[in-house]
């Protein structure tokens, strides 16, 4: 979508230059082993005790269930990293 963006912008003259080459992208995955056991592991009250609805909880171990990498917001994460187990 952007280079597609970019040759529309060097056809119309908005813009002198265009490039090619693909960006470079760096994910940084927040789905690590250890986090995914405590949080399949983590019980309903205490997750209640630390301000969290039950809800995000149930939806959080649907996601560890899968093979796909999942991300989570970063108030969620700290609090989760913060936890012992």
């Amino acid at each position: 979508m952007l280079k597609a963006r970019e040759l529309s912008h060097h056809l119309v003259g908005k813009r002198k230059t265009i490039e090619f080459i693909k960006p470079v992208f760096v994910v940084k995955r927040d789905d690590s082993d250890l986090l995914r056991k405590k949080i399949i592991y983590m019980p309903y009250t205490e997750w209640k005790k630390m301000g969290f609805s039950k809800g995000t909880l149930h939806y959080m171990k649907q996601n560890t269930k899968g093979d796909k990498p999942f991300t989570l917001k970063t108030h969620v994460r700290e609090r989760l990293e913060k936890r012992s187990t």
